[in-house]
């Protein structure tokens, strides 16, 4: 369905929303848009650098088989 908007049926679309909403309401809307995406990258990298760090203090528990038997 969407394979067939094209070039023209984009810029019809962005004057459309531009017409109905207007230059000020855009601009604060992409700025806000913008501040969620840094936010969600920042949430993103803290919890890849928490996983590394639990993987490098996780320790092997596993009894020790050889120990036991003698």
């Amino acid at each position: 369905m969407l394979n067939n908007i094209g070039l023209p049926g984009l810029l019809l679309i962005a004057v459309v929303v531009l017409v109905l909403f207007g230059r000020g309401k855009i601009s604060s809307l992409m700025g806000e848009v913008g501040k969620g995406i840094t936010a969600f990258k920042k949430g993103v990298d803290d919890g890849a650098k928490e996983l590394d760090e639990t993987a490098d203090a996780a320790q092997d528990v596993t009894p020790d088989v050889e120990k036991d038997k003698v």
